[in-house]
């Protein structure tokens, strides 16, 4: 499947209903979201198992699915996003499956981890527990991050590796309150990391 077609399916994803700031839910633009499973599908990195850390609404666990991925499970604490992203999986055609836990509580173990973890905006170093996790449980990751973060993913990751990495943009719509304008771009890099 064309990156582009995979965007086109992927902007029918329903977003959060009512987000929370603490929890930074952002939604994952479909264009950010079928730019990073692109990339992990052409390195032939969704064939297997796929877990998606902080799954939010489902854009990540769905798009893996719809690119041919064996067997995909969504994680997140939050229950309405959950359901959200069952509906979404139902829109979508796709058998995915949503597991309600803390990020620290994962357990199993898959092939690849995709995810687009809070960047700390709110709460300094709430990346760490989603890194922490993905490094546990998978092989490869793809991570998204706020713009500047190689040295400290570099320090932070320990024997696993950077493999790949680009700046690339991140569209964020205006969701809470304190966001001044509708559409704010926001740098981040794209990171693919092997354990």
């Amino acid at each position: 499947m064309k990156q582009r077609k995979l965007e086109m399916l992927l902007e029918k994803i329903e977003g959060f209903e009512s987000p929370s700031a603490a929890l930074e839910q952002y939604a994952t633009p479909a264009v950010l979201a079928a730019e990073l499973l692109h990339c992990a599908y052409m390195r032939g990195d969704l064939e297997d198992t796929v877990f998606d850390l902080g799954c939010g609404t489902g854009i990540l666990a769905i798009g893996a699915k719809l690119l041919g991925a064996k067997k995909v499970t969504g994680f997140d604490l939050d229950k309405k996003a959950l359901e959200t992203a069952g509906r979404n999986a139902e829109l979508m055609g796709v058998d995915v499956e949503f597991v309600r836990c803390d990020i620290s509580e994962i357990q199993g173990h898959a092939s690849t981890v995709v995810m687009n973890p809070p960047f700390g905006a709110q709460v300094k170093g709430s990346d760490r527990p989603f890194l922490l996790s993905a490094l546990r449980t998978s092989d490869v990751i793809y991570s998204i991050h706020n713009s500047g973060s190689h040295d400290f993913i570099t320090r932070f990751i320990g024997e696993a590796r950077i493999t790949d990495w680009y700046a690339t943009a991140f569209p964020l719509k205006r969701t809470f309150k304190f966001h001044k304008k509708d559409v704010e771009i926001i740098n981040v890099e794209m990171y693919r990391i092997m354990r």
